[in-house]
């Protein structure tokens, strides 16, 4: 019976192993080979193409930089993607979060573009974050206390932060100093001040990537070491016992997307203060001034697990994939269409592997989900994201 018994332990550990740690690179592996074919069909060498995409990203000190800078947003967005699904809400308006967070830390510097760098420079980063706060309690608050989907309130809220930058950057923020036959919709170069520091001179790595990691590390110690991140898991996990429990359900749903806002908007502030241009700039859309960032976040949360720390490396590694999908691009000359499918197939290849292991963990007797909140009553579930091993400890 003892034999049989450990025999059966370790069956258990290996599956739990499969199932824990190599799905989502096998869910990877998979879109790369989908990829693959789709680079042979369009007449493209799959191992040149792959090869330089690795180089673009990843080989040498310039393209490491180039992957660490586009990451920073990600983390950011993640992290908030990570408080906000673990309290049983979707957060889908990380376009318009950012947005805002870019247009409350611009307006500060405007306003106030001559206080000294150390003053300046935080103050930067906490106005973008309070801009996407409130652009997160927003849709945690009709969510809340009207059981308005938030899905549908962020989506909306997107669109209503992407018009008002428009209106801003084309009217009362324009450059009016361009020449030309029209305005550009972006402002003034903005104060020096209020840059990023240089992380390492001759480079174009900054003080955004701290940031990023600290705040990383920061929502970590809050859902999984404080009473807070418990209160945000328990009613994630179930608010009818959290309820009964007597923690306040509602103002926990709000702060929840709240934090995931802010998060997003010190995303946004860092998009502004730590690009070239040090102005914020638009084509007319969220993905003119955001590059996505707001939905690509998402991957990378569920990439890493929804634990924010394995956000960090899961954003790391999709920020190289956007970085050096460019340089694949020139290497066996295919159209930029491709370079967004292969994305596309990332995302759904690791969204789709989620049916399995959630199979998989209630076969192996884990806990099986952090229920998703859906859009019906304030008690509707449906399954949701495995939670990495060892997060709730």
């Amino acid at each position: 019976m003892t034999i049989g018994r450990r025999r059966f332990t370790r069956r258990h550990d290996r599956r739990r192993l499969l199932v824990s740690w190599l799905a989502l690179p096998a869910a990877a592996f998979a879109a790369l080979l989908v990829g693959a074919g789709m680079l042979v069909a369009l007449g493209a060498d799959p191992i040149t193409g792959y090869r330089a995409l690795l180089d673009g990203a990843f080989g040498s000190p310039g393209a490491l930089t180039d992957t660490a800078i586009k990451a920073v947003p990600l983390v950011l967005v993640g992290v908030g993607i990570c408080i906000a699904f673990r309290a049983n809400v979707l957060n889908i308006g990380g376009e318009g979060q950012l947005v805002m967070g870019g247009l409350a830390s611009t307006g500060l510097v405007l306003a106030l573009p001559d206080l000294p760098g150390p003053l300046l420079v935080p103050l930067v980063l906490l106005a973008g974050a309070v801009g996407g706060a409130i652009w997160g309690a927003i849709a945690g608050s009709l969510k809340a206390y009207l059981n308005v989907n938030e899905i549908l309130s962020t989506i909306m809220l997107n669109i209503v932060a992407v018009q008002i930058m428009n209106y801003l950057l084309a009217g009362p923020l324009v450059d009016k100093e361009f020449s030309g036959f029209s305005l550009i919709p972006q402002t003034r170069r903005l104060s020096p001040n209020a840059d990023l520091p240089v992380l390492v001179q001759g480079t174009k790595l900054h003080a955004g990537v701290v940031v990023a990691v600290l705040a990383a590390v920061l929502a970590y110690v809050l859902l999984w070491r404080t009473g807070l991140g418990f209160r945000l898991r328990a009613v994630g996990l179930s608010r009818d016992a959290s309820s009964y429990a007597g923690m306040p359900v509602r103002r926990t749903i709000t702060l929840a997307l709240t934090l995931s806002g802010a998060m997003a908007g010190l995303a946004g502030a860092v998009l502004v203060f730590g690009s070239a241009s040090h102005r914020m700039v638009t084509d007319g859309t969220a993905t003119g001034f955001t590059g996505s960032a707001g939905f690509n976040g998402i991957v990378a949360a569920l990439f890493g697990g929804l634990n924010p720390l394995w956000t960090i490396a899961s954003a790391f590694v999709f920020g190289g994939l956007l970085v050096g999908g460019n340089a694949m691009q020139i290497a066996v000359q295919v159209p930029t269409a491709l370079i967004v499918a292969l994305n596309g197939l990332l995302v759904v290849f690791v969204v789709s592997i989620e049916h399995l292991r959630r199979r998989y963990r209630v076969q192996l007797g884990s806990p099986a989900t952090v229920p998703i909140a859906s859009g019906g009553g304030e008690d509707a579930e449906r399954p949701g994201i495995p939670v990495r091993e060892g997060a709730e400890e």
